[in-house]
Formats: structure tokens, C-alpha cells, sequence
């Protein structure tokens, strides 16, 4: 984790030396010379997170600065936030987490470790609000575990969050208007489980508390993928899944299309669900027409690929991610595609320019 430093100042002779006093109280050091400390601060904010850790060692001033609320308060009122991409990588029998400040390099770029959680749960959901990524039970031991770790991604630093109701492992997790949904990981064998098989947390409120779900007739344990769509929740189990209407709070089945087409990890961009299928295409689901559509354009610009990569929506694109190969001394390539998408006239899915493809290592 982040840590202070601390500097001790000595001196090489015996006896110490004497300090001059003034009455006149000492001025604080200005951020930027001959600059009022409001502009200098917004300055600062405009400079792009990737270069925040060459910052840091101008002085124990700027390195608070950079690091405090006001911040990256400023940041946000002035338009100057980016997306960052956090990616948590198997390392052996262990996972490790990275993230990059810019994602749009335009060179070979090393990823930057995070801070280990202090503990490493198997099977956790993940969510977003803000600048926080939620970590969302797991199982320790085999248990599955209540436990919520969130990573404050202006800091890098977890923390320990409230917990939930009940123990979770695989479960899915979603984000609508600033508040996280959680659903299923947990067997159904008692009433305790039955009311909380599903949670709703938020965070002005700070407490997890049971989302209505007697209506869901089959309240599966495993869920091994979910996503929002017009604000709608989709979580798919081994056989279907189940549709949540946050704004009109109803459950329902998810489309028996969608079912059979959903394959591996998945990501909505622009409204439409992107996922790879068996033969290592990438499709797109449109809830509308209720139908899939193959992503033309990448055929010559990814390669086949039937499991292991993963999607995301970064910033409006399409990012997919995966494992390219073990470098030397232990390092991992991870290959990342930068896609962007577009609805073509005749209703079809079409790739806008060529895909700018970029490999990173990690420390």
C-alpha cells in the first residue's frame, strides 16, 4: 500500500547547533513560484494521470497535493478525469493487480502493480462507482465470504468495505445510478439465503440490504456472467438467467436468444452486448431486435481466440484483453485491441477504422 515517508534530519558533530528564532510567522511555500496556489492547482489537474507518479518527487508538497479529495475534486470540475484500465492477472496459483494510467499508448508500455489486497478471495464479483472498484465476496478457505474490499483508484489504496448479508462466490454484480446490485453465489437452503439472494448497496447509506426477489422462480447459485443494458440488469446462470428493471423494479427470464448466443465475458457499448461465441467471432446482441449480429471488420485484426480473452467499454471503444505469452524472467505480454464500433444503416455491426492492437508487460 501507500506509505509515508518519514525524513530525520542529524548532524555529524557532537554538540548541536543552535537555531534562530523569528517572531515573523513563516510563510508557506507556494505551490508554483510567483503563481496564487487556486491557478497553480489547476495547473497540476491538467496534466494527464500517466505522468502524476513523475510528479510526485517535486516536493512533499506537491506529492499531498496530488494525493488529497481537493485534488481531483479539481480535476473533475475541470473536465481533466481519464479512464483508467485496471486489470487483475493469475500470476501461477496467485492473481496480482495492474493498472494503466493511459489507455491509448502509443508505444510498447509497462502495466503498474497495485498494492496486494490483503486478502485474496476466489470467485469475487467486481463493480464500479466513481473512482472505486468494489470487490464483492469470494471464497476464503472454501467459504464464501461476506467481505467487500474497494480500491480507491486515486490513491491506488484498498480499504475494507461494509458487508453483506449473506456469503457470495460467483456471484454477479452490477452498477445502476450510482448503486450496486448483487445477485445469486449462494445456495438457497434456508430463509436467511432465500431473502438475501439478492442486495442492493448504497453508498451514501453505507449498508447492504436485501433486494425483493420472490418473484425469480429459479434462484441459481452460479453465476458466471451479467452486464447493464438500458438500465437493466442481465445475470446468466448455468441454465438462462434473470432480468432486473432497476427503474420499474421487476425481475424477469432473460431472452432465450440472448441465452444461447452469450458466450464468455462480455461488454455493452452504444447499447449493443459484445461477446466472442464458439468460433472466436465477436457478436453483438441487440435487445431491441432481439437478435445477434457478427462484428464485420475484425477479421484480419484479432486472432481466434475461443476462451480466456475479456471485454470492457473503455471510453466508447471496445476493448478486448488477453494473454498473449510468459516474457522472460517471469513476465506476462498482455495483448490489448482497441475497437470502435458502429451501427451501420442496414442494422448491421461494423468496425469504424483498424483496430490499434498494443502489447503490455508487467513489472
Amino acid at each position: 500500500m501507500t506509505g509515508q515517508t518519514t525524513s530525520v534530519a542529524t548532524t555529524t558533530s557532537g554538540n548541536p547547533q543552535p537555531v534562530a528564532t523569528s517572531s515573523r510567522p513563516q510563510q508557506p511555500l507556494p505551490l508554483i513560484p510567483n503563481l496564487p496556489d487556486d491557478v497553480a492547482l489547476q495547473c497540476i489537474a491538467r496534466v494527464p494521470r500517466s505522468y502524476h507518479r513523475s510528479l510526485l518527487p517535486v516536493s512533499k508538497l506537491w506529492r499531498s497535493t496530488i494525493r488529497s479529495p481537493h485534488f481531483f475534486a479539481t480535476r473533475s470540475l475541470i473536465n481533466s478525469t481519464q479512464q483508467s484500465l485496471y486489470l487483475n492477472i493469475r500470476h501461477n496459483s496467485s492473481f496480482k493487480w495492474y493498472y494503466h494510467p493511459n489507455p491509448n499508448p502509443t508505444d510498447k508500455c509497462v502495466l503498474s502493480p497495485l498494492p496486494p489486497i490483503p486478502i485474496q478471495p476466489v470467485g469475487p464479483a467486481y463493480a464500479v462507482i466513481g473512482h472505486k472498484i468494489y470487490l464483492i465476496g469470494g471464497s476464503i478457505n472454501d467459504i464464501p465470504s461476506t467481505s467487500v474490499w474497494i480500491l480507491d483508484c486515486r490513491v491506488n489504496k484498498w480499504e475494507a468495505g461494509p458487508k453483506m448479508r449473506v456469503g457470495r462466490e460467483f456471484a454477479a454484480a452490477a452498477t445502476v445510478n450510482d448503486k450496486i446490485y448483487v445477485m445469486g453465489g449462494c445456495l438457497v437452503d434456508n430463509r436467511t439465503r432465500s431473502v438475501n439472494w439478492a442486495e442492493v448497496f448504497d453508498p451514501a447509506v453505507g449498508v447492504w440490504c436485501p433486494l425483493p426477489s420472490s418473484s425469480v422462480e429459479a434462484k441459481d447459485k452460479w453465476m458466471h456472467a451479467n452486464a447493464v443494458i438500458d438500465g437493466k440488469i442481465y445475470a446468466m446462470a448455468d441454465r438462462g438467467g434473470v432480468v432486473y428493471d432497476v427503474a420499474e423494479m421487476l425481475w424477469g427470464r432473460v431472452p432465450k436468444r440472448l441465452d444461447m448466443g452469450w458466450r464468455g465475458r462480455a461488454a455493452v457499448v452504444d447499447g449493443v452486448l459484445y461477446c466472442y461465441d464458439y468460433l472466436g467471432k465477436i457478436r453483438g446482441y441487440d435487445v431491441e431486435k432481439d437478435a445477434w449480429k457478427e462484428l464485420r471488420g475484425v477479421e484480419k485484426g484479432l486472432p481466434k481466440f475461443l476462451c480466456g480473452a475479456t471485454m470492457v467499454d473503455l471510453d466508447g471503444r471496445l476493448c478486448v484483453l488477453w494473454e498473449c505469452k510468459d516474457g522472460g524472467g517471469g513476465e506476462k505480454e498482455i495483448m490489448c485491441a482497441e475497437i470502435e464500433v458502429h451501427k451501420d444503416e442496414d442494422g448491421g455491426l461494423s468496425v469504424t477504422r483498424d483496430i490499434e492492437l498494443f502489447i503490455w508487460q508487467d513489472e
